[in-house]
């Protein structure tokens, strides 16, 4: 249903009465999905690591919209965020991330890209998860495809460290996660459901951060020129938030490769529709993190 009609923004219906939670909302293609949230009446919770941003974001988002601090990279502040929270959330978005940046340690001592893009969002999903009433958005991305799960060593503390496998084999997490999450969801009984999304190529601020400055210089430029405008970015997060499709789905644009255009169901790679895999990930996830599925 969802790959035989062209989707646009006028399909998503009123979001009046909903409360969506967006992490890393202050810019990119999060800010994007929060307005375009906001504008449909949605409750927009931008929950983000710099308050003041977030902050000025919700001033123009309306008088519903409200920021709280969150920062992915410290599983204190996670926690912090979720035991603060009190109310039903009909929509949680993992859009926050951080992409081929040097070598760098989280609070408590994960490599970024991994502890970030998925450790961050595996602990805060299932800390939220009884709050949650309908759907989990996270983003993931075709760099996947280039990305391998070495559960033997998640953190880089033996390979040697690489930026760009290091970000692949973060979204290829993010994947396995929401493959894992739909199962327990399923087996649950519960009705919630788990997407991820492809948001495309992208002009936003995660690129140019890799601490080499010709290829910076040239992935800006590339970007500048190929890239999509973050407005174009959310639609495939607004489409797996709104639209009516199965949980496990993963969206993304149907043109260009699969980097821009209208939002479809993509498939994925092997590794990347692997239960057993996406089950011993959960498993050391929850070791790493020290969160459990609740339900």
């Amino acid at each position: 249903m969802a790959n035989r009609a062209p989707w646009s923004i006028e399909q998503i219906p009123s979001q009046a009465g909903r409360t969506v939670v967006i992490t890393g909302a202050t810019s990119g293609v999060g800010q994007a999905t929060a307005h375009v949230l906001a504008d449909k009446g949605a409750r927009v919770v931008v929950a983000a690591r710099n308050l003041a941003k977030a902050e000025d974001v919700v001033r123009r988002l309306g008088a519903d919209a409200q920021a709280r601090p969150l920062d992915l990279a410290d599983l204190d502040s996670v926690r912090a965020f979720a035991a603060a929270w009190v109310d039903p959330i009909d929509l949680l978005i993992n859009n926050a991330g951080v992409m081929a940046v040097p070598l760098t340690r989280t609070a408590q001592g994960f490599e970024l890209q991994f502890g970030t893009n998925h450790l961050g969002h595996f602990a805060l999903t299932n800390l939220l998860l009884p709050w949650i009433t309908d759907r989990i958005v996270c983003l993931s991305s075709a760099a996947h495809r280039v990305g391998h799960l070495d559960l033997t060593d998640l953190n880089w503390e033996h390979r040697r460290y690489r930026q760009w496998p290091a970000y692949g084999q973060s979204k290829l997490a993010n994947l396995l996660f929401v493959l894992e999450l739909q199962r327990r969801l399923t087996a649950a009984g519960s009705s919630v459901r788990a997407m991820a999304v492809h948001p495309g190529f992208v002009r936003t601020n995660l690129q140019g951060h890799s601490g080499n400055a010709v290829a910076d210089r040239a992935t800006l430029m590339v970007t500048k020129v190929m890239g999509q405008s973050p407005e174009h970015g959310a639609w495939s997060s607004l489409f797996a938030a709104t639209a009516d499709i199965p949980g496990g789905s993963y969206v993304g644009p149907a043109g260009m490769a699969g980097n821009r255009g209208t939002p479809i169901l993509l498939g994925r790679s092997t590794e990347a529709s692997d239960p057993e895999l996406a089950k011993r990930l959960w498993t050391a996830s929850e070791e790493l993190t020290g969160v459990d599925f609740p339900l």
